[in-house]
């Protein structure tokens, strides 16, 4: 399958297939220039070689598994890596992994000499459903996420989902939650996918429809400026509470990303019957669907959220299954979302 993200000249292609790792070289020219495979410790090692492989001129460079990659300190030493690879502004990044290779990949593709071409080979359901489209790449800076970052489109997505099948299962499921979320906002079908005895059955169904929920939102607000806020659903509680209980560099204890929008987009659903069908979905993948910490914590992280604007926050609400909204409201009545 293939999708198009048509952004003018900034337009791409999605390629949606088992076994296209192995291809990537049909897509793209990777023999008469450099490439940069960027993967991280957590990535099965046969996945960069396998990119690196189709390539005349490769270097491969892994960064330390987990969120803890997404610093300043290890964006410095991936450039300076780059740097001394001899990368030159015609040559080409790679990445190969999750969302935190993806982010981290795509910023350094922004900013070495002012932005150079790469290509995403997402391996987790998380990245292959949501982050690894869009062209939003960023790090964090201390507890903040994502705080750091440009507007920067791929040249290519390569989507195999073969890859997954060497996710441990609460990564996998840890990954279904965004898609979970782009069928509570804009497709019913998809939300119902999750509701078949066995959803991992529908995966590729599941990857692609929740792509084209992404493809229509971004080619419709490529720089988050109107509609593009609806795929922040579940963020703004799910960033607080990731800030206090996610996994990050040594906290290995916590929730994951997924794990924490899951819960972000509880107390967003004002239909209570769809509430409890998203429940019944979380037990199904084994996602959480209660909050035991400091909510006081969290509240302090939600308030540094980039989606802020001083006394006041945009948050995206769902009325019913396939439809949303975005209230601003004041940042002091951030505490009753957590009630």
């Amino acid at each position: 399958m293939k999708l198009t993200m048509h952004l003018g000249k900034r337009s791409y292609d999605i390629i949606l297939k088992r076994g296209c790792l192995k291809n990537l070289c049909q897509f793209t020219d990777v023999e008469r220039r450099r490439v940069f495979v960027l993967t991280d410790a957590g990535v099965p090692a046969q996945y960069a070689r396998t990119v690196a492989a189709q390539c005349k001129n490769a270097a491969v460079y892994t960064v330390p598994q987990g969120e803890g990659s997404k610093s300043l300190k290890v964006y410095g030493e991936v450039l300076a890596a780059m740097l001394a690879a001899g990368m030159t502004r015609r040559d080409l990044l790679v990445a190969v992994g999750g969302g935190v290779v993806g982010d981290l990949g795509g910023f350094c593709a922004a900013t070495y000499m002012r932005g150079i071409e790469f290509v995403n080979c997402p391996t987790t359901t998380l990245a292959q459903i949501d982050s690894s489209i869009g062209g939003k790449t960023a790090i964090d800076l201390g507890e903040t996420k994502n705080i750091v970052g440009a507007f920067w489109q791929p040249s290519l997505v390569l989507i195999d989902p073969d890859t997954l099948d060497t996710l441990p299962p609460r990564q996998y499921a840890n990954g279904l939650a965004e898609a979970v979320k782009a069928g509570l906002i804009a497709d019913p079908r998809l939300f119902t996918l999750f509701e078949e005895p066995d959803p991992k059955q529908h995966i590729e169904e599941i990857i692609y429809r929740s792509l084209r929920v992404k493809q229509r939102v971004v080619e419709a607000d490529e720089r988050e400026q109107g509609m593009r806020a609806c795929l922040n659903f579940g963020h703004t509680v799910g960033h607080g509470i990731e800030a206090v209980r996610g996994v990050r560099g040594r906290r290995t204890r916590g929730w994951y990303h997924g794990e924490c929008v899951a819960l972000g987009m509880l107390p967003m659903i004002e239909d209570k019957a769809l509430a409890r069908r998203t429940r019944a979905v979380y037990r199904r993948l084994g996602l959480p669907a209660r909050f035991g910490g400091d909510k006081e914590k969290v509240l302090a992280a939600m308030r540094h959220d980039k989606k802020s604007r001083g006394e006041t926050i945009t948050v995206i609400r769902v009325p019913g299954l396939g439809c949303w909204r975005a209230d601003t409201i004041p940042v002091s009545e951030l505490d009753t979302l957590l009630k």
